[in-house]
């Protein structure tokens, strides 16, 4: 854990309301929120456990820690984790891991839908499960997660989800769900830049790019600027290549002016070789960054794998 760490936790939580009465305190509320993160994350599964992990560590707890009456018991964990309002918790742990994130240089951020396995519980009338994760590629890291009643809600979810990450700065990927124009200007008022990818549900917009890029090969992309760039990876019995072709003729799209910031359209081809079988596939996106660092974006659009 990086030295400052414990520190930003602190700060992260120093706003979240103590529900406690001032008399029956003997340990502080950040002292309680440090103790029980840091055990949660190195394996801690319960309040017994989390007690233990703070007495185990207490000398390295007393470096950032106040501990005026040593470690508290696995009673008051419970019960004050009880009564802690549960969103503004999230939101505090949120800011904080968004703050590891920044200082580790972790700048992509893919968000994406997954429905929890064995979620759904006929028997008993409960939906399956479906969650929207924003996940920092470098720090292999959830930043942020919110739950929704259907994969069809998570339009909705991924603006709220949004408004809980400081995204300045940072690379944004979405599959084709999250491909609206509401989402794109919700992400560049952050501060942030996009990388969406289409699909047919898109209307015009992606059947004009498959046009444009399919007028593109076939004339070796006479009279249009664009940018390449290609990867090839071995391993496992396969081989994988990848090229990406970027251009920024944009200005012939009609509704341009309704994706903010719009500059670059996208055609990734993904080629995959097992033995004697060869599979090709085609995604198309859009993006407001540049079309000239076409490695760039490649790489941009690969980084996200460990969200799924």
């Amino acid at each position: 854990m990086d030295a400052d760490a414990p520190r930003g936790l602190l700060r992260a939580f120093s706003e979240l309301k103590d529900p406690r009465m001032n008399r029956t305190k003997r340990h502080s509320l950040g002292d309680i929120l440090a103790i029980a993160i840091s055990a949660i994350i190195c394996g801690a599964d319960g309040w017994t456990q989390v007690a233990k992990f703070g007495r185990c560590k207490i000398k390295w707890f007393r470096t950032f820690l106040e501990l005026p009456n040593g470690i508290p018991s696995h009673d008051t964990f419970g019960r004050i984790f009880a009564a802690l309002d549960p969103r503004a918790f999230e939101e505090c742990f949120m800011k904080w891991i968004a703050d590891v994130a920044v200082a580790s240089a972790g700048r992509l951020i893919a968000i994406d839908g997954k429905t929890i396995r064995r979620s759904l519980d006929t028997a008993n009338g409960r939906a399956a499960i479906h969650m929207v994760n924003a996940w920092c590629a470098a720090n292999h890291m959830v930043l942020g997660q919110l739950a929704t009643d259907a994969k069809s809600n998570e339009i909705t979810a991924i603006p709220e989800l949004l408004k809980l990450l400081d995204i300045n700065g940072a690379v944004i990927t979405i599959d084709a769900a999250g491909c609206q124009k509401k989402i794109a200007e919700r992400i560049v008022d952050q501060g942030g830049h996009y990388i969406l990818q289409l699909k047919g549900n898109q209307g015009s917009l992606h059947d004009e790019t498959v046009a444009l890029f399919d007028q593109c090969l076939t004339d070796d992309c006479r009279g249009i600027a664009y940018s390449t760039a290609r990867t090839i990876d071995k391993g496992h019995g396969r081989i994988e290549e990848r090229r990406i072709w970027a251009t920024s003729e944009v200005n012939w799209f009609a509704e341009k002016g309704k994706w903010k910031n719009l500059r670059s359209l996208i055609r990734v081809q993904a080629k995959r070789t097992i033995g004697e079988e060869t599979s090709t596939e085609y995604r198309y996106y859009i993006s407001d960054l540049s079309a000239d660092n076409a490695s760039g974006l490649l790489a941009y659009i690969r980084g996200p794998w460990g969200v799924e």
